[in-house]
């Protein structure tokens, strides 16, 4: 065999090594500044010039454009509390025997994230649901509820679910899967750098003034989402809503894509309720 066919055989065996590690198969962020659409409440067909949907992860994803797969990663949705109840009690925190429910979404019970054996498990079911996210079509992650440890009744430490968003940063990337980071605005800077998410979905960062320390961090790879219920500022003043929207678009709208959202971000069916404007 001579010096060239060794080389070649070389390089095809490094090709494979990395395709069988995952590592080969890079994230792709979403487009820098390119109009989304956050369908939660409801899947339905985003307009034309829409690049970016952000759906649940039991929704399908739209051909031809960015798909951005919801996963409440830090606390359980509302409808799967008995499930977890039933199958997994040891991985939800509890106080006084009684579990702990965040108290802005009833029925939404925390994780334990408290040690490494815990975030371990607690990955065997979020990292599959990260799996089915790469299987079915998308592109990314949304991971919710970082920030739940400040509704932990100091029972959670912020240490703790930052080693576990590491972990789904991990899982996420080797699907290739570019991941988000999702509140927890303090920890901007360290989300992008150190845990490594990619870029970041932000929920009424003009209302408490939380957006410069996201773009610091993000740049304009920052998705901004001010919700047509939000009436009062930082300091309990009461504004006019769309007030936080138009400053938002003003201030970023060159730079980041922004929407206005009605809170339960649902679909046009619901006429009377559904709000949706971008700039």
């Amino acid at each position: 065999m001579s010096q060239s066919d060794l080389t070649r055989l070389a390089r095809l065996f490094c090709i494979a090594a990395l395709l069988l590690s995952g590592a080969a198969f890079a994230a792709t962020p979403p487009p820098a500044n390119g109009k989304f659409d956050y369908q939660l409440g409801g899947a339905y067909e985003p307009e034309a010039d829409v690049a970016i949907v952000v759906r649940d992860r039991l929704a399908s994803s739209v051909p031809g454009k960015y798909n951005i797969c919801y996963v409440n990663a830090f606390q359980t949705q509302p409808g799967d509390a008995a499930w977890w109840k039933t199958n997994h009690p040891d991985l939800l925190l509890r106080q006084g025997g009684e579990f702990l429910i965040d108290p802005n979404w009833p029925g939404e019970l925390l994780f334990d994230t408290s040690t490494a054996p815990k975030r371990e498990a607690l990955l065997a079911i979020v990292g599959g649901w990260i799996d089915g996210c790469a299987k079915h079509g998308f592109d990314a992650i949304e991971p919710d509820n970082l920030d739940s440890w400040t509704r932990s009744r100091q029972l959670l430490k912020p240490d703790h679910n930052l080693e576990f968003a590491r972990l789904l940063v991990a899982r996420a990337h080797g699907r290739g899967l570019a991941i988000a980071q999702k509140n927890a605005s303090e920890y901007a800077s360290m989300g992008a750098t150190d845990l490594g998410f990619d870029f970041a979905i932000v929920e009424g960062c003009q209302v408490w003034s939380e957006c410069d320390a996201y773009l610091a961090a993000y740049g304009n790879q920052v998705y901004e989402i001010e919700y047509s219920d939000s009436d009062r500022d930082a300091h309990g003043k009461p504004v006019q809503a769309e007030s936080f929207f138009n400053s938002a678009c003003r201030a970023r709208g060159d730079r980041i894509s922004v929407i206005y959202r009605d809170r339960g971000v649902s679909s046009p069916a619901r006429a009377g309720v559904y709000v949706y404007r971008s700039c």
